[in-house]
């Protein structure tokens, strides 16, 4: 069924696109663009997997020296070093791998961390804990390893370390985005002497990780996360029980700095060494929800909040911080602010939050411009990437005015971008009717984002692809999104719907959806689409539904709940069904709290739990979907694991409903390597437009 459906499209492909204005898209600089970027990248990503790869590079406080960490493979084996430059030339080279003392070094945005002591004599990252080696009980000397002098030293040694019966014991790692990357341990490399050190103190119940040096290089900062009585996935989910940690490097002394029953995150300390400022939320409930902006004061020990947890936006229209990373540079030189980029409803803003008044200024409101990311600030003069929907990502800079000032910033472009003048964007607010009102979170709205092309023909209208995103607790902000342009530039009008739970409209909204998933956000979105196609601008025979993750959810939930609606599905990774997933994923914690229950690790299987979860969930609906569905599912994928989308996919096939499913190897929930990027799309494309013109 599969390759005769494949052919088909390929085969019917050429008359639909010229029926679509397909003529100049096939010839538009953008597609070529596209198509060339990707195998551009296809042949850089297969060049880095046999070569040597940066892992990460810091420059040092003065600007003199560089630090480098990179990895190669020598002889089939992947070796870790870490660099010293200065001026362009290398002073230093230490092999990590050799020195024994950990594992690999930790380079993502979780743990990850690479930092100057102020002195600039001492290097701080974090690696893997290094284990004994695990030996067979049958394990014997190879005659080959014999050897003399160093060699026999050091094979004795790993003799002597190595342990029998350890060989297949579990490691327990932080799931999505995270696998094999266990027990994190901060490491501490003495330039001078080329000395590596594991710091000690550190509870053996707490996972290390975005750590700083404290004022004077007395000792490191960390935030530490529990991680018993097991791990649970921390990719997109700062809602883990974890706090501040201070280790005195002299007496090797642990402090707890911030209170161990919430969430916290990325502290920053300001230039004057005074205070640490972090993000704080609550623990379980929603992965993903309004927080604090904290600060710590070194001297005087206190702690307070700068910001608070917005409920519903006030008068002066602030909805609250939702990140889970402040800029790495975000403090202000006179360290009395802090710049925030943050979703605001459907927008990212620039916000500077004073920390003496907790005032909020937006810089960024008055612009047309739909999202601001700050990329650096140094000296107040700030380094920020802007685009919208129909303009890719430029770079500016601009200062940030004086502390009391009413002056508005004055961007300067440094690196600009070409705006599509043929691709038109706009923000739509609904308001649900009153039926579908939330009696405990009452009176609250949504957005939605309408990309589709500037110039229609009298007479023409459009086809529209709904796509809800995932989470369901994130947001879709006015940003450059090449798959939404490249569609628009096909002739397609994308809808973007930020229903009620999204991240930016307050902790209310949020809050208002679990318990409520597959009826809310489900009602949210349809009621936004019908809402559209009342306009009579598009084509309502010509609707389709894509979606990844809880997007996926809500467009099987849509086809199953709404049958001959949309003409064509597409399922990224989608959750099919929550009784079957809570299991296998590694965030139980959201499959319960999105069914309206709340979590604890020691909680067991209950029936009437299940109950509900298989109630909420998608393939309750499968009899009743009629749409053609394709499946785009990583093999990795640890969040929504791949038998989820493989059950909605037999469910189908039974039916004898027109499915299709592509499995894309080494790819994880994101399926962001260029293959499965490159090949999704083009197959996404074809599907929709074989399926919508039928």
């Amino acid at each position: 069924m599969e390759a005769n459906t494949a052919t088909s499209t390929q085969n019917g492909a050429s008359v639909i696109w010229r029926g679509m204005r397909m003529s100049s898209f096939a010839d538009s600089t953008l597609f070529s663009t596209m198509t060339s970027q990707w195998s551009s990248l296809e042949l850089q990503e297969t060049a880095l997997r046999s070569k040597e790869s940066m892992l990460l590079s810091k420059d040092s406080p003065s600007g003199e020296m560089k630090a480098v960490v990179r990895e190669c493979t020598i002889k089939g084996e992947d070796k870790q070093f870490l660099e010293i430059w200065t001026k362009n030339i290398k002073i230093k080279s230490i092999n990590l791998t050799a020195l024994k003392k950990h594992g690999k070094v930790y380079e993502d945005e979780q743990f990850g961390c690479l930092v100057w002591s102020h002195s600039e004599t001492h290097l701080l990252y974090v690696a893997e804990r290094k284990r004994p080696k695990a030996e067979s009980f049958f394990q014997t000397e190879s005659p080959e390893l014999s050897s003399i002098g160093d060699e026999e030293e050091t094979m004795r040694v790993e003799k002597k370390e190595s342990v029998k019966g350890e060989q297949f014991v579990l490691h327990e790692d932080w799931g999505e985005a995270l696998v094999s990357k266990s027990c994190p341990v901060l490491c501490v490399l003495d330039i001078e002497g080329d000395n590596v050190s594991v710091l000690e103190g550190v509870p053996e119940n707490i996972s290390p990780g975005q750590a700083f040096w404290a004022p004077g290089d007395t000792g490191v900062v960390f935030v530490g996360w529990w991680h018993e009585p097991f791990r649970l996935g921390l990719k997109y989910c700062p809602n883990r029980r974890s706090s501040l940690f201070y280790v005195d490097l002299m007496g090797g002394k642990c402090e707890q700095l911030s209170s161990g029953t919430s969430a916290v995150c990325s502290p920053r300390l300001s230039p004057d060494q005074c205070r640490i400022a972090y993000l704080e939320c609550s623990v379980y409930g929603p992965h993903m929800q309004c927080s604090k902006l904290c600060m710590y004061d070194w001297y005087t020990k206190k702690t307070s909040v700068v910001v608070d947890v917005v409920k519903r936006p006030g008068e002066d229209g602030f909805t609250g911080i939702y990140n889970s990373q402040l800029s790495p540079q975000c403090w202000s030189a006179d360290s009395q602010r802090i710049v925030v980029a943050c979703p605001q409803r459907s927008r990212k803003d620039l916000l500077v939050v004073d920390i003496s008044t907790g005032s909020i200024t937006s810089l960024t409101s008055k612009s047309d411009v739909g999202n601001w990311c700050l990329l650096n600030i140094e000296r107040d003069l700030m380094v920020v990437s802007c685009s919208s929907p129909n303009c890719p990502p430029s770079l500016r800079v601009g200062f940030l005015p004086a502390r009391d000032s009413q002056e508005e910033v004055v961007w300067v472009t440094l690196e600009d971008s070409q705006t599509l003048p043929d691709i038109d964007w706009k923000i739509l607010t609904f308001t649900p009717p009153p039926e579908q009102d939330n009696s405990q979170y009452p009176g609250l709205d949504f957005e939605a984002l309408l990309i589709k092309p500037k110039e229609v023909k009298d007479g023409v209208k459009l086809p529209l692809i709904v796509t809800p995103h995932g989470g369901p607790h994130s947001v879709i902000v006015a940003d450059w999104l090449l798959s939404s342009a490249v569609l628009c530039r096909m002739g397609f009008a994308i809808l973007l719907v930020n229903y009620r739970g999204s991240l930016g409209y307050g902790q209310d909204s949020i809050l208002s959806l679990p318990g409520n998933v597959g009826t809310q956000d489900v009602k949210d979105v349809q009621f936004a689409v019908e809402s559209v196609l009342k306009g009579g601008e598009f084509d309502m025979k010509k609707v389709a539904v894509a979606g990844g993750s809880h997007g996926g959810f809500l467009a099987c939930h849509l086809i199953g709940q709404y049958p001959g609606f949309y003409k064509a599905c597409v399922a990224r990774n989608p959750v099919i069904n929550l009784a079957s997933m809570i299991g296998s994923t590694d965030i139980p914690d959201w499959c319960m709290v999105e069914a309206g229950f709340d979590y604890s690790t020691d909680c067991l299987p209950d029936p009437a739990v299940w109950e509900q979860m298989l109630n909420k969930s998608p393939i309750k609906h499968v009899t009743q979907v009629q749409t053609p569905v394709l499946l785009t599912i990583g093999e990795d994928d640890k969040r929504v694991p791949n038998k989820q989308g493989i059950e909605y996919y037999r469910a189908l096939k039974a039916k004898q409903v027109p499915v299709r499913l592509l499995w894309y190897p080494g790819n994880n929930h994101a399926l962001s390597k260029v293959d499965a990027e490159s090949d999704g799309f083009m197959n996404i494309a074809l599907w929709i437009i074989q399926h919508m013109c039928q």
